[in-house]
């Protein structure tokens, strides 16, 4: 094969690959900004809002430490609804009778069923395992957006890596003697 017939193809699939790779992170910078524009818009219609700093829930030292950053903000983002989900509704349903976990006192409202302490234990277990739930779906869908930002900017980094090796491959097309084998 001749060495100027191997640069051209080489050059056209370095150039082929960089429109795949712009692309790319054009789709992955597009799902980032959906992402992020969902996850804060969904979390923005539940006015959801961390304790205000000095408050008793921020003074436990199960909750404060985490939520103190947070203190008197609303919850929009996915790195705020982990920490409201994790540091706030799950240390308050632990320590709720039956550690709070809705199938264990489900269980017993279903043993019991005109104990109304029981169900209205079992309701509120149900709504604070469900919002927390929601929050940390939110928050995993953040982070999905932040791995295709980083995605996405490696994307546009190998295309612009692969555009300048192909233009040095057409350069080195021009020098190289018609007759060259590889």
């Amino acid at each position: 094969m001749r060495r100027r017939t191997f640069d051209r193809i080489l050059s056209a699939v370095g150039f082929l690959m960089t429109v795949v790779l712009v692309a790319a992170g054009s789709l992955l910078m597009w799902g980032y900004s959906f992402a992020n524009s969902n996850v804060h818009d969904q979390l923005s219609q539940q006015q959801i809002y961390f304790p205000p700093l000095g408050s008793k829930a921020l003074a436990s030292p199960k909750i404060g430490p985490y939520l103190n950053q947070y203190a008197g903000q609303e919850v929009l983002t996915g790195p705020q609804a982990e920490a409201y989900a994790n540091h706030f509704i799950a240390v308050h349903l632990s320590e709720m009778q039956y550690n709070g976990v809705y199938s264990t006192i489900s269980a017993q409202a279903m043993k019991d069923p005109t104990n109304a302490q029981l169900k209205a234990l079992e309701q509120t277990s149900f709504q604070g395992t469900t919002l927390r739930g929601l929050l940390l779906e939110a928050y995993a869908f953040w982070q999905i957006g932040q791995i295709a930002l980083y995605a996405s900017i490696a994307a546009f980094v190998g295309a612009g890596l692969m555009l300048i090796l192909s233009i040095l491959g057409e350069f080195h097309l021009r020098r190289v003697s018609e007759k060259a084998e590889i």
